[in-house]
């Protein structure tokens, strides 16, 4: 599955966060560790949902770069 994830600047480091998997977070120091981290947390959420009997939702958040003029 591929899901849709938001990545975020913050102090001193990047987060990340799947709309699809709710709780689903993860912090990195740059954008390889952010990714190779939030790769682990999904997957991690997604065996935590099997290991309890629930469903695996489906992806179905998608996301897009708009580039707009700013006034001078």
């Amino acid at each position: 599955m591929r899901y849709t994830v938001v990545i975020e600047r913050a102090p001193g480091n990047l987060a990340a966060y799947v709309p699809d998997l709710p709780g689903c977070v993860a912090t990195g120091d740059n954008l390889d560790e952010l990714l190779a981290e939030i790769r682990a947390a999904i997957e991690f959420h997604i065996a935590s949902l099997r290991d309890h009997g629930e469903s695996i939702p489906d992806p179905l958040c998608t996301a897009a770069v708009v580039e707009v003029a700013t006034a001078a």
